[in-house]
């Protein structure tokens, strides 16, 4: 058998020395090419040793600080070495297995070519009694293996990551000093790699932390829908994808899911403020169509605003946006340049409604269209972003077969079909980030609501409020009957005095008590603090120190004044 290293037994022996320098100049241009090839500190260290195993050692350990697998800097990496890398030509080699904590005497070359930062050679075990005998059980393994070794620092730009230790067995000619001063080249060029990873982990670890940050972390009480979500960051780099689950008035339901194009900090600080915007243009009431179009003038805003976009800023981002009123079993959504979503009927058929498409937010003056669906009971609604479907290496429409396949259990909860989603559907290694919403709808009860429609005549306020106050108690609210019975009143006389058509009240009994008043005009009521000397004016203060929160939103055929009472104690 060939001894190993860079010379072989029974090479001519004229030339070679200059066939050894060419091997090793051929394995340093190797490790140059091999090493580094991804942005991942252990496949880094794993594929150093792949490049040394044969070509100069038999066994190759790795052993880096643990702040440095996390992409942080090591105050002393002899404190905490961590085995991150066990590869040679043995399948059991006499060595700690990976994770385990690496300990080494005080005297072990290990720490001595960390503290010196030169590489250490012993090229006989047999007469390194002196640290060998701090670990007799471990020495006796391993000199049953191993003969000799060099053990050097990986140093790079003056930070210490760590330690690489080249074994040779006893079938191989003994490590001599070329070999150290080959290994110490090979471990500088290897530490380079290593830096780089490790710089990226944390700046990666920053930006996906900011990411999550800037997520929803749970899921807002309602009943409206029963909601799973999943945040999948890319393999390589973390990008803009966001999504919101949003309690809007008349116990609806809001759901958002956007995509911020590129990555890195700038795509998930971007994330962060379109969430941000999407989510109070949600909340003060807008139909989906309005909060794109809100949307994509601030993303305009926000190019010009920017100095450092030099033109290119963040056009290109996309969302969708659904809005579903349990009272109706009606799903109102619009999307800009988003994927459609799917939808999952009770009997487990699965559609993507037509929604037409909308452009890309940042476009700017081009209008965007809302779509009416009605949804079952039971349906499940799934929201997602490009990643889950766009991928180099498949076809979308296959893509799409899959995910309908995968969607097509209505027997499962949203938690199981999300999980089935990015089982089975999202790619091995995804290029981009994923979001994914799966909202399986809820039906209100109509016993839990409660409608009236009066015309515009004062005399009638008594008789709504007789009605109202009568229903709280089949309801067993006598309790919130003299708030509710207050607000009605004023809100009802307000929509008489200053608003138009015919008048409205609906009392839905949710986890709140909400009372609204809808009329036909598009007049919004402003709270205001009257004068002492004032007549009115105090109608709508009245309803805000009664409600728990109260507004506005406007209908195709006007608006609709809200307010919920709380019923904690009730």
């Amino acid at each position: 058998q060939p001894a190993r290293g860079l010379l072989m037994v029974g090479e001519p022996h004229v030339g070679t020395y200059a066939l050894a320098a060419r091997r090793r100049l051929e394995l340093l241009s190797e490790v140059g090419a091999r090493i580094g090839t991804t942005l991942d500190v252990r496949r880094t260290a794993q594929e150093l040793a792949e490049t040394i195993v044969p070509r100069l050692a038999d066994h190759v350990i790795v052993d880096l600080a643990e702040p440095v697998l996390r992409g942080e800097e090591a105050p002393d990496p002899r404190a905490d070495l961590r085995r991150t890398v066990v590869h040679g030509i043995s399948d059991e080699p006499p060595f700690k297995p990976v994770g385990k904590q690496a300990e080494y005497g005080p005297t072990a070359p290990q720490l001595c070519c960390l503290a010196s930062g030169e590489a250490m050679l012993e090229p006989d075990l047999t007469t390194a009694a002196d640290w060998l005998a701090q670990d007799p059980e471990h020495t006796d393994r391993l000199l049953r293996h191993v003969r000799s070794l060099i053990a050097v620092p990986l140093v790079a730009r003056g930070v210490a990551l760590g330690v690489a230790t080249f074994y040779r067995a006893h079938d191989s000619a003994p490590f001599d000093d070329d070999d150290r001063r080959l290994a110490q080249e090979l471990a500088h060029r290897a530490a380079l790699s290593l830096d780089n990873a490790r710089r990226y982990t944390r700046e990666r670890t920053m930006v996906l932390a900011l990411q999550r940050s800037l997520l929803p972390h749970g899921v807002p009480d309602q009943d409206a829908v029963e909601v799973a979500h999943r945040y999948l960051p890319a393999e390589s780099d973390v990008g803009g994808d966001w999504y919101d689950v949003i309690p809007l008035s008349g116990a609806r339901i809001g759901l958002l899911v956007g995509d911020v194009v590129g990555h890195g900090m700038f795509s998930a600080a971007t994330m962060g403020r379109l969430r941000t915007a999407a989510r109070s243009f949600a909340e003060l009431d807008f139909p989906p169509d309005e909060v794109l179009t809100h949307l994509d003038n601030l993303v305009n805003r926000l190019d010009r605003e920017d100095p450092a976009s030099h033109g290119a800023g963040i056009i290109g981002a996309t969302c969708l946006y659904a809005v579903y009123d349990p009272t109706t079993q009606q799903c109102s959504m619009a999307r800009a340049g988003h994927p459609p979503p799917a939808l999952v009927r009770p009997d487990g058929t699965v559609s993507f409604p037509d929604l037409p498409a909308g452009p890309p937010l940042g476009l700017g003056g081009l209008p965007f269209e809302a779509v009416e669906v009605q949804l079952p009971e039971g349906s499940e609604l799934v929201l997602y972003t490009d990643g889950l479907i766009e991928d180099r290496t498949r076809d979308v429409d296959v893509v799409l077969d899959q995910l309908s396949t995968a969607l097509a259990h209505a027997e499962r909860t949203p938690e199981e079909t999300c999980r089935a989603v990015l089982d089975t559907v999202a790619p091995a290694h995804p290029a981009d980030d994923i979001a994914v919403v799966v909202a399986r709808t809820h039906a209100f009860d109509p016993g839990r609501i409660a409608t009236w429609e009066l015309p515009a005549d004062p005399a009638r306020v008594s008789e709504v409020r007789a009605c109202a106050m009568r229903t709280l108690a089949e309801w067993g609210l006598d309790e919130a009957a003299f708030a509710a019975e207050l607000m009605l009143s004023e809100l009802v006389t307000n929509a008489i005095i200053h608003g138009s058509g015919p008048i409205r009240v609906r009392l839905l009994r949710d986890r709140c008590l909400i009372c609204e008043v809808s009329d036909t005009s598009n007049t919004a009521p402003h709270l205001r603090r009257a004068a002492s000397t004032d007549e009115g004016g105090r109608g709508l203060f009245l309803v805000a120190q009664l409600a728990q929160s109260w507004g506005t939103r406007y209908t195709p055929e006007g608006k609709v004044i809200w307010a919920a009472c709380d019923l904690d104690g009730v």
